[in-house]
């Protein structure tokens, strides 16, 4: 596959390979539509079953939109950003995408069951994120404050997302450690 080219939803052996190896920071392959593709044990020790690869689960666009849980797992003062820079890049991918039936299904999806992502989509903001701060609420361990880096792959449509802590609060890395990998839902 050339630089440039998507990947769709195979999983480019490259990013496979990166994933398998950082297993001392959460990591995750997300689509440019936000399917999550894989993650390893440290994110699911993170996230549960707020972000799933299971098929019908698996869009964090989607389920931001229209799962209230999915709300309850990030600081409340972080919400209405989440929501603005959620919609301004599914945006910036439709438009690499040349507004391809995939993107058009999502947004039209996000459209039906979201008043919010109506207005956010209305707004017309562009945004492509490779770094930010998130302020995350886990059911075991409270607030935790993580920064996402999301480094340039070759695939177009593929991100790999690595969230390490700030300088001098890697302890709760050890603390997602010892929870090990389980799905946080009831």
């Amino acid at each position: 596959m050339a630089a440039g080219e998507r990947a769709g939803g195979y999983l480019r052996p490259g990013l496979r390979y990166l994933l398998d190896r950082l297993d001392d920071v959460p990591v995750q392959v997300v689509s440019d539509l936000g399917d999550l593709l894989a993650q390893n044990d440290l994110a699911l020790a993170l996230f549960g079953c707020v972000c799933s690869v299971a098929e019908e689960d698996r869009n964090i666009v989607l389920r931001w939109f229209t799962d209230p849980v999915v709300h309850g797992h990030f600081a409340a003062e972080e919400h209405a950003e989440q929501a603005r820079q959620l919609v301004a890049d599914l945006r910036a991918a439709t438009a690499r995408r040349g507004g391809d039936a995939a993107s058009r299904s999502l947004v039209a999806r996000c459209r039906a069951a979201s008043a919010e992502f109506g207005a956010l989509w209305d707004r017309h903001e562009v945004a492509v994120r490779r770094s930010r701060p998130y302020r995350l609420v886990h059911p075991d361990l409270g607030g935790i404050d993580l920064d996402c880096e999301v480094p340039a792959t070759p695939a177009v449509d593929q991100r790999l997302r690595i969230f390490t802590p700030p300088p001098g609060r890697t302890s709760v890395l050890d603390e997602l450690r010892a929870l090990g990998p389980r799905h946080l839902c009831e």
